[in-house]
């Protein structure tokens, strides 16, 4: 049995990262911290999370520990898979003495997904101090990136907008579809949950209504370029609501696709993907929240070929935890889709 620290547990994404851990055939909890100076330092994830059975978290060794500094390079050999669920500059700061013992580390923030370092200082407003770490760290689309992502030791597991998004486009350009004269035009809506627990003005459901952010400069557009390998129009939205994401793409396809070749771009990408799901109907996100799957369906217009994508997932999970421990499971040689699907159907080591 494989052990594993979270580092940023009482989050969000942590106690759902906890939650799947415990659940998991092949790899246990072997404890979980917050930041020095939390609130939340020496409680039970059961007791910040209701969900959470007392049976699993109450227990002296999960209780919620302070990191430190000193700490890091301990649980570095201690643990066979480490996970951040932290602030970027924290995963930044650390990730050297995180790396210096036997743990493959699976970072849930920004810091590393990004390969130019000098786009840090503009979109994530901090300077990047560890350009040998970006080269060495893959990111963690797991249907796409799975060979790489299995020889890996820094995993940058992707933000939950690019997951919708480039599960979206991804088939398209893979397949060679895209009008590369024009750029695709992505239209996404989360729940207030993305914006983790602490309480603000800006994520209160007194205050939300539905209102776009970002617009023309948010960080998850050039993570979405990037991995895509073609310029975006990326437009994220906040909605009044717990969690989940619907990304709506429309994008301009060349003179090579027609009906058939679209559908054949999806299918041969995602046919053998036990989650991802393609859809007779459009998406909502109540068939998607609380599970680890991603739901597409599309449309083209021969006409005018354009083409309207639409992805839906949880925010939460297929856009953080789960998706970070589908990447656990390549690094650790299981199937990626073990320990998020019912037991019949879950994933054999493979070699």
């Amino acid at each position: 049995m494989l052990q594993s620290a979270i580092i940023g547990a009482s989050g969000y994404t942590g106690t759902e990262l906890a939650r799947l851990i415990v659940q998991h055939p092949n790899i246990s909890l072997h404890s979980v911290y917050v930041s020095e100076n939390s609130s939340d330092a020496g409680k039970y994830l059961n007791h910040l999370d209701g969900r959470l059975s007392e049976q699993d978290f109450e227990q002296p060794y999960l209780a919620l520990q302070s990191i430190s500094e000193d700490t890091l390079e301990v649980l570095a050999d201690q643990v066979d898979l480490i996970f951040l669920a932290t602030p970027h500059e924290a995963s930044h700061d650390w990730m050297p003495k995180l790396l210096s013992g036997k743990a493959k580390v699976l970072d849930l923030s920004g810091a590393f997904r990004l390969a130019q370092h000098d786009l840090y200082d503009s979109f994530y407003g901090f300077t990047h101090q560890y350009p040998d770490l970006l080269e060495q760290a893959v990111y963690g689309l797991a249907e796409w990136n799975a060979k790489a992502i299995e020889k890996s030791k820094l995993v940058a597991v992707p933000g939950c907008y690019p997951t919708a998004s480039l599960m979206a486009l991804k088939p398209l350009m893979q397949a060679g579809l895209l009008d590369a004269d024009h750029y695709p035009i992505i239209n996404a809506i989360s729940g207030v949950s993305g914006a983790g627990r602490k309480a603000t003005m800006g994520n209160s459901f007194c205050e939300v209504s539905l209102q776009a952010y970002g617009v023309l400069g948010h960080r998850h557009q050039p993570e979405i370029a990037s991995h895509l390998g073609a310029e975006v129009i990326f437009t994220p939205h906040l909605g009044n609501f717990k969690r989940g994401i619907l990304a709506t793409v429309t994008a301009k396809l060349n003179s090579s696709a027609n009906v058939e070749v679209i559908d054949n771009a999806f299918n041969q990408a995602y046919a053998d993907e036990p989650l991802i799901k393609l859809c007779q109907s459009w998406p909502k996100l109540d068939d998607v929240v609380h599970s680890a799957q991603c739901h597409l369906h599309w449309k083209y217009d021969v006409n005018s070929q354009y083409i309207v994508v639409t992805s839906a997932i949880d925010n939460l999970l297929k856009g953080a935890a789960s998706q970070a421990l589908q990447c656990a499971n390549l690094v650790s040689g299981f199937a990626h889709h073990t320990g998020l699907l019912a037991p019949s159907h879950q994933g054999v080591a493979h070699g």
